[in-house]
């Protein structure tokens, strides 16, 4: 039987929507392709197998997934001589790989927006980093899978050549997003009173995210309302002392409550319990936490840009990620229409079930088998 090695490193390091993505293979392909072999690439730091599937070996290997060894030396670090093709699903390519090749590539920021990643100065060592190997990526993998249209619709702008070889798995979202009940010390614990209304945006602290964006519109829709508050969840949140220097500028620092990460557990209860997500993005692969939103019953407002209409679907209110003054009034449309959020809610929960991790695997495979049978 065919060899598919997937590197499956970025399960068991920090949350991601990349480790998202990867477990969604993860929990399915095997079972999908019981006539293919796997060997799954394991993140040396997680306790346990993958999978137990009886076509599935593992390798755990120590180098992170985005590190120089996997860039210029994975083929020491692992046997591959026996793999028929290889799926790196985390944007680069490794190189010297002599197989078949597929890459995920979630997004191309770091070759169109490079500051939107990292505009410090060690994002100017990540920009050459990423850009070399997602154009290695571009370049040399004999397909290419994007988790949603706006991506692929990016990537061929970019290199009309691509077209052919450019295919959309759409990501889903896990059942494990459902709506539950908000407790009171939960809330307490990041400062919000149990009566209290509340916006949530979720996403690691960088510049694409436009969070700055996010309180400006916050501060004009309701810099005058006590009774509402906007709760930020931010993975990275090393840059969040300078959103809480702005929020104080704005006046509503006793508003706005950065969480830093936060337990599964309590982000359930926080999308369950918010009037809704905000999440105005300049630009998102895919966007995870629109996803869980939706599962969690929480109304959505979000850019009418990238891939932000396309995983929506009807179930969002779409603005200009640019325009603070219609944010703004996105928000206290949303805030002050209980109506209006019923029905937000019942449509983003009928959108959250088209998004699923097992079509989303069987896409894969389709590409997988595609490539096989070149091979």
């Amino acid at each position: 039987m065919a060899l598919v090695c997937i590197d499956c490193r970025y399960i068991g390091g920090n949350p991601s929507g990349i480790g998202e993505v990867t477990w969604g293979l993860v929990r399915h392909i095997p079972r999908l392709a019981p006539n293919l072999d796997f060997l799954f690439l394991r993140n040396a730091t997680r306790c346990g197998p993958l999978s137990t599937a009886a076509n599935v070996t593992e390798i755990p290997i120590k180098a992170p997934a985005n590190s120089p060894q996997t860039m210029w030396g994975l083929q020491y670090l692992v046997d591959l001589g026996r793999v028929d093709l290889f799926h790196a699903p985390f944007n680069i390519l490794p190189a010297g790989l002599k197989m078949t090749t597929l890459t995920t590539i979630h997004d191309i920021m770091w070759l169109t927006n490079p500051d939107w990643c990292n505009p410090g100065l060690y994002g100017r060592i990540e920009r050459r980093f990423y850009a070399n190997g997602i154009r290695r990526a571009l370049n040399r993998s004999d397909a290419i899978a994007t988790v949603s249209a706006a991506t692929r619709r990016e990537i061929v702008q970019r290199r009309p050549d691509l077209a052919p070889r450019v295919h959309v798995s759409l990501s889903g979202v896990s059942d494990k997003f459902q709506k539950v009940e908000v407790k009171a010390e939960t809330l307490e614990a990041f400062g919000l009173e149990p009566s209290q209304k509340f916006v949530l945006t979720a996403g690691q602290c960088t510049p694409y995210k436009n969070h700055e964006g996010a309180i400006k519109a916050f501060a004009k829709a309701f810099g005058s309302r006590k009774d509402i508050s906007l709760v930020m969840v931010q993975r990275r949140n090393a840059g969040a002392g300078e959103l809480q220097s702005l929020a104080k500028h704005l006046g509503i620092s006793s508003r706005v409550h950065f969480t830093g990460e936060v337990s599964f557990t309590n982000l359930l209860e926080l999308y369950s319990g918010a009037v809704a997500l905000l999440h105005p993005s300049f630009c998102e692969g895919f966007g995870n936490p629109l996803a869980e939103a939706m599962a969690c019953g929480c109304p959505i407002i979000t850019s009418n840009v990238s891939a932000m209409p396309e995983v929506t679907g009807e179930a969002a209110l779409l603005v200009n990620p640019n325009d603070t003054a219609e944010i703004a009034a996105a928000l206290i449309k949303v805030v002050n229409d209980e109506g209006l959020r019923s029905k937000m809610r019942a449509t983003g929960l009928a959108r959250a079930d088209e998004l699923s991790w097992e079509q989303f695997a069987a896409d894969n495979l389709a590409i997988y088998r595609e490539l096989l049978a070149r091979s």
